[in-house]
């Protein structure tokens, strides 16, 4: 018996802010470590941003795309509306309890990346919080 499941095998795109408060600089630090754990690939914002086709265009044509953004200011989001691509799934830093800090030393606490990355997974579905898969249709085939 091989074990197939569709739960891994889409494109996921993560597009973090990485702004300059500790929920800008937690959201990319949590996309950065969700591709390096395999959960997805971080892409380029600022090529968005800057209207460069090609990372529109990538924008436009993945599978699932996770915004992670670090403030209700929502800038992440803001790139890929003003460039008519759909952000997809979509996390807000603030909005999971995380306080936003204009400190210039942009301490990131490991606790605040830790919940964008478990919210980022559950945004996804087929995921848990914790990352584990659940059910999506996979089944055992003979």
């Amino acid at each position: 018996m091989s074990k197939s499941c569709c739960c891994s095998s889409k494109q996921r795109m993560i597009l973090a802010c990485s702004g300059g408060s500790n929920v800008g600089q937690a959201a990319n630090q949590a996309a950065v470590e969700l591709t390096r754990e395999g959960f997805g690939k971080m892409y380029c914002l600022a090529g968005i941003g800057g209207g460069l086709q090609g990372f529109v265009q990538s924008a436009r044509d993945v599978e699932e795309m996770i915004v992670l953004d670090g403030c209700p200011v929502g800038c992440a989001k803001a790139i890929l509306t003003r460039e008519g691509v759909t952000p997809g799934r979509y996390v807000v830093a603030t909005d999971l309890g995380i306080e936003k800090v204009k400190d210039p030393r942009l301490t990131v606490l490991d606790e605040d990346v830790r919940r964008i990355k478990e919210a980022a997974r559950a945004s996804a579905g087929g995921l848990a919080a914790g990352g584990a898969p659940t059910s999506c249709g996979c089944a055992d085939k003979a």
